[in-house]
C-alpha cells in the first residue's frame, strides 16, 4: 500500500483529468518514459516513444482499470497510474533495462513497488516537496532512504551532514552498502564537455557512472566494479557522457522563430522548471552564464560576415535585456525561490528589467489536440498577484544590490495595456500567451531591442511555452 498525503484530493481523477495526463505525458514523454536498448553492450541509445503508440498503451490500461475500478478499489491517482502505465510500456517493450525516477519522496512513492532492483540511487537532496516529505533535511532524507532495499548496493553523492547521517542510518539498517560518488573530473572527458549544460551535471553525471557500471556488472555484462579513484573512464562510457542530448524543460535555450526579423534570436526563451531553492540557484548561475556566452557568439559571428562594419554596428545597437516569465505552485514559497535567482543572476552582473508573472495554461481540449484553451476571462490571479509583490519588495530593496537599474528601457514600456496589473519593475498578464505576446510585440515595434527571457518556476509552465513557441 503507498500512503495517500492528507492534503491531496483522495477522490480518483475524471476521464478529463487523465486527458491531461496524456496531454502533458505527450510533450515529455522522453522525460517521463526512456525506452533503452543495449547492442552489444558497448553502446546505448534513447529512443522516445511515438505519440501512437503512447496512446495505444494509455487507453488498453486506462480501459482495464476502468473496468475493474469500484467504490472499494477507486481509479488510480495521478502518479499510481503514471506508474502504471510506465511498467506496462517497459514490459511492451521488452526493454534491456529500465531506469525509475521516484515522483515524490521515495519511501511511499508508486514507483518503489519494486522489490528488488539492481542498483539504487539517491542525488542532492534539497528543501522540495517539503509539506509531505517533512521540513528538515533529515525528514526528507529519510523519506528518500525508502527505496532502498536489503542487501541491494546504493549509491548518493556528497549531501549535508544532517542528510548524509539518515541515509547512512537507514542503510545500515537494511545491510545496504551505501557509497557516496564524487563528482566526474573534467579531465577524465577527452577534452569533451558532458551533453546537459549546468555544473551541477558533473556531480549528476558520477552517479550515472556508478550506478551504470554497477548495473553492467551484477548482470553480468561488463566484468568492472564502480571505479573508485580512476584515472580514467571506459571510451563507452565518455561517449554516453558527452553525447548531444535533449533534455526539454532543462536548461533548454529556444529562439523564438515566429518572429520575422532579419536577425534571428531577437526573442529567445532560456527554459529551466526549476521549482526549489537549490535548484533556482543553479537555474540562475546558468541563465546567466548562458545569456552572456550567447551575447559574445553573435558579436563574433557577425564579426566574421563581409559586411563586418554595418553588422558590427547592428550587433553593437541592439540592447540585451533579460525578461523574467515566472509562476510556481501555491505550495512553493516565493520568498525562497525568489531572492534565490535574483541574487545568483546580479552575483553574475545580470539584472532583470521586468518580470512577468502568469497562471500555468496545460490543459487540452481533447486528446491530441495541440491547441491551447481560449483564455478564461475569470481565471483567480490572486496568487500572481502575491508573486508580484514578493518581486516589487525585492527590487525595492534593490535585492541586496544598487546597480540594478531604477527606470524601465524605453523599449519595455509599450503594450503594457495588455497586462492586469503593471508595476515599475513587473507585470500580470491573465494568460500565457498574452504575455508571449507582447514579447513579441515589444521585440517587432523596437529594432533595437533583444529579450532574453528566463522561464522557470515551474515545469508545468515551461511546457506550455514550449507548446506555443514551438507550435
Amino acid at each position: 500500500m503507498w500512503l495517500v498525503p492528507k492534503e491531496r484530493d483522495p477522490h480518483a481523477p475524471s476521464l478529463n483529468q487523465y486527458y491531461v495526463i496524456v496531454a502533458s505525458a505527450l510533450d515529455f514523454s522522453h522525460l517521463l518514459i526512456s525506452l533503452m536498448f543495449a547492442k552489444d553492450f558497448g553502446w546505448m541509445g534513447e529512443v522516445d516513444i511515438s505519440e501512437e503508440k503512447f496512446l495505444e498503451y494509455f487507453w488498453w490500461s486506462f480501459n482495464r482499470l476502468k473496468e475493474k475500478a469500484n467504490d472499494d478499489i477507486p481509479m488510480p491517482t495521478y502518479f499510481r497510474f503514471l506508474a502504471l502505465l510506465a511498467f506496462k510500456i517497459f514490459a511492451g517493450e521488452k526493454v534491456d533495462v529500465a531506469i525509475l525516477e521516484v515522483g515524490l519522496g521515495g519511501k511511499f512513492d508508486a514507483t518503489n513497488v519494486v522489490q528488488a532492483p539492481v542498483v539504487c540511487g539517491i542525488s542532492s537532496l534539497g528543501y522540495d516537496h517539503m509539506e509531505i516529505l517533512g521540513y528538515t533535511l533529515g525528514a526528507i532524507a529519510g523519506e528518500k532512504a525508502g527505496i532502498f532495499k536489503h542487501g541491494v548496493p546504493a549509491f548518493t553523492v556528497p549531501q549535508p551532514d544532517e542528510a548524509m547521517r539518515v541515509l547512512e542510518e537507514k542503510a545500515s539498517q537494511l545491510d545496504v552498502p551505501l557509497q557516496t560518488v564524487p563528482p566526474v573530473d573534467a579531465n577524465l572527458l577527452n577534452g569533451l564537455k558532458l551533453g546537459l549544460e549546468g555544473e551541477h551535471q558533473y556531480v549528476n553525471a558520477g552517479l550515472a557512472v556508478a550506478l551504470c557500471s554497477t548495473w553492467l556488472q551484477r548482470t553480468g555484462h561488463l566484468d568492472i566494479t564502480h571505479p573508485e579513484n580512476t584515472t580514467s573512464l571506459p571510451e563507452q562510457f565518455i561517449k554516453g557522457l558527452t553525447a548531444t542530448v535533449s533534455l526539454q524543460g532543462r536548461a533548454q535555450i529556444v529562439p523564438d522563430h515566429n518572429i520575422n526579423n532579419e536577425s534571428a534570436g531577437d526573442l529567445t526563451f532560456y527554459l529551466d522548471g526549476a521549482h526549489s531553492p537549490e535548484s533556482m540557484e543553479i537555474c540562475a548561475r546558468w541563465f546567466s552564464l548562458s545569456t552572456k556566452e550567447n551575447s559574445q557568439e553573435k558579436t563574433l559571428d557577425s564579426s566574421r560576415s563581409h559586411d563586418f562594419v554595418q553588422r558590427h554596428t547592428d550587433v553593437e545597437a541592439k540592447k540585451n535585456s533579460q525578461i523574467l516569465l515566472f509562476n510556481c505552485m501555491s505550495v512553493r514559497d516565493p520568498q525562497l525561490l525568489l531572492p534565490n535567482l535574483m541574487k545568483t543572476c546580479a552575483s553574475h552582473g545580470v539584472y532583470f528589467k521586468k518580470a512577468l508573472f502568469v497562471p500555468n495554461t496545460s490543459v487540452y481540449h481533447k486528446v491530441g489536440s495541440h491547441s491551447l484553451p481560449p483564455t478564461d476571462p475569470q481565471v483567480d490571479l490572486s496568487w500572481q498577484f502575491s508573486l508580484q509583490r514578493v518581486w516589487e519588495n525585492l527590487m525595492g530593496n534593490k535585492g541586496g544590490d544598487d546597480r540594478i537599474p531604477d527606470t524601465l528601457p524605453e523599449e519595455l514600456r509599450d503594450d503594457v495595456e495588455m497586462a492586469v496589473k503593471n508595476c515599475e519593475n513587473s507585470a500580470v498578464f491573465s494568460s500565457l500567451p498574452s504575455a508571449i505576446k507582447w514579447l513579441r510585440d515589444s521585440v517587432r515595434h523596437n529594432q533595437s531591442a533583444r529579450f532574453q527571457v528566463l522561464v522557470t518556476g515551474s515545469l508545468h509552465l515551461v511546457g506550455d511555452v514550449l507548446r506555443l513557441v514551438k507550435k
